[in-house]
C-alpha cells in the first residue's frame, strides 16, 4: 500500500514526525540513507534544555519540556531522561550582569522558567564547584536523556503504529507529477502525495531540489567522556562566558562538550578530532573543577549536524513546492525539540496549521526568489 507521506531522514525529527502522523491516522515511510541515528540524532549531548533558548524557540521548548517529563506516555520508554536542572555559571560580576539581563528578557516575554540564583544557592546546587563564582542562571526542571535510547524508542513506537522504513536507501532524485511526489533511490522508486525533508546536514540538497535555497552548513560538534568517577554534580552545567556543556551521567562518567568542531570531510562523511579545541574544553572544566586534573578521557567523538547562519532551524512548508515540508538546521540544539517538531509537522500536514508559532522558522527568510 502506498504511504500517505514520504519522510527523508531517519533521525529523531523523521521518526517523531512519522509517529505523530500515525497517531493522526496517516501512514508514512521513512527513507534513511544509512542507519537511524548514524549522525546528529544518535551522537549529540542529549540536553533537555529550555535554558538560554533563542526567544523564537521558547514556545516550542516549553511545549517540548512538558512532553519530555511524561515521555513514556508517547513512546513507551523514559529514554533514560533525568531532570536535575541546568544552570549557567557566572564567574564574575560581568557574568552576573549578563545573566540578569537574560533573565529579565525571558520574564518580559511572559516566561518564568529562567531565574537567577546567588552564590550561596549555586554552591548548594554544586558543592564541588571551584570557589569564587558569583551565582548562576538556572532552569530547575531541565535535564538530559540518552540520545540513542530516545531514537530507538521513537522508532520502535512509530513502527508499532504502522510506519514503514527503508534503511540504506539513498535518495537520488525528487519529482512531482500530478500531485504525487516521486522519489528515486538506489532501492527503487517511492511515491506519496506529501514529502517531508528531515535530512539533517544533507537537507540543503533536498531543499534545493524543491526550489528552496537555504544556507545550510554541515558541522561536526565534538564531545568527550571520562572514566567513571564518584559523584561530582547533579545539574547540567554551562558557563556565562565560556563554551561548555558538562554533566555527570547515571554511570558516573562525565560528558564534556563546548560547541567546538571537528575537522569534517563532508563528502566522505569523515571527521577528525581537533585536539587543541578539545583541550580548550578540558581546560574550561578544570577551571571550574580543578579536582578533575587526574581524570582520564576515555572516548571522544563527533556527529555531523546541519547549521543555519542565524542558529534557528527551518520548520514548516516548502516555499516553492506545495505538499512538501521541512524540519532541519537545528544547529546542535534540536534534541529537546524533537517531540514537538514531529507534532507541528503532523498538524501542518493533516490540519493545515500548527498550534505553535513557527513563523520565524520559515525557509522563506532566506528566499531570494
Amino acid at each position: 500500500m502506498r504511504p500517505d507521506v514520504l519522510i527523508i531522514g531517519g533521525g529523531l525529527m523523521g521518526y517523531s514526525t512519522a509517529l505523530h502522523l500515525a497517531l493522526g491516522g496517516a501512514i508514512s515511510m521513512v527513507l534513511e540513507k544509512e542507519t537511524p541515528g548514524r549522525h546528529a540524532s544518535g551522537v549529540n549531548a542529549g540536553g533537555l534544555r529550555k535554558l538560554n533558548r533563542h526567544p523564537a524557540e521558547i514556545p516550542l521548548s516549553v511545549a517540548a519540556a512538558r512532553v519530555w517529563h511524561h515521555i513514556s506516555d508517547l513512546v513507551d520508554s523514559d529514554c533514560d531522561a533525568r531532570f536535575p536542572g541546568q544552570l549557567r555559571v557566572a564567574e564574575n560580576a560581568a557574568d552576573m550582569a549578563k545573566l540578569e539581563q537574560r533573565a529579565q528578557q525571558v520574564r518580559s516575554l511572559g516566561y518564568s522558567h529562567e531565574e537567577m540564583i546567588d552564590r550561596a544557592e549555586l554552591y548548594a546546587q554544586v558543592p564541588a564547584l571551584a570557589p569564587g563564582c558569583e551565582g548562576a542562571l538556572i532552569c530547575r526542571d531541565d535535564g538530559y536523556a540518552r540520545p540513542f535510547h530516545a531514537l530507538t524508542a521513537f522508532r520502535a513506537k512509530a513502527r508499532s503504529l504502522g510506519v514503514k522504513q527503508r534503511l540504506n536507501t539513498r535518495v537520488h532524485g525528487i519529482e512531482r507529477e500530478g500531485g504525487v511526489w516521486r522519489v528515486s533511490t538506489d532501492q527503487g522508486e517511492f511515491k506519496a502525495p506529501v514529502l517531508v525533508n528531515c535530512a539533517g546536514a544533507w537537507a540543503g540538497k533536498v531543499a534545493r531540489s524543491l526550489g528552496d535555497t537555504v544556507p545550510l552548513t554541515p558541522g561536526a560538534p565534538m564531545l568527550m567522556v571520562t572514566e567513571r568517577l564518584p559523584h561530582l554534580l547533579d545539574p547540567v552545567l554551562g558557563a556565562a562566558s565560556r563554551k561548555l556543556s558538562f554533566k555527570q551521567m547515571q554511570n558516573g562518567t562525565l560528558v564534556i562538550g563546548g560547541a567546538h568542531m571537528a575537522t569534517l570531510d563532508f563528502q566522505h562523511q569523515r571527521t577528525e578530532m581537533n585536539w587543541p579545541k578539545l583541550a580548550v574544553s578540558a581546560r574550561t572544566v578544570l577551571a571550574l573543577f580543578p579536582q578533575l586534573g587526574q581524570a582520564r578521557i576515555v572516548r571522544s567523538w563527533a556527529g555531523i549536524e546541519g547549521f543555519m547562519p542565524d542558529g534557528l532551524p527551518v520548520i514548516g512548508p516548502s516555499v516553492h513546492s506545495p505538499g512538501a515540508f521541512h524540519a532541519f538546521g537545528f544547529s546542535a540544539h534540536g534534541f529537546q525539540l524533537s517531540p514537538v517538531v514531529g507534532r507541528i509537522l503532523s498538524q501542518l500536514i493533516l490540519d493545515g496549521e500548527s498550534e505553535l508559532p513557527i513563523g520565524p522558522f520559515s525557509a522563506a527568510r532566506f528566499d531570494s526568489a
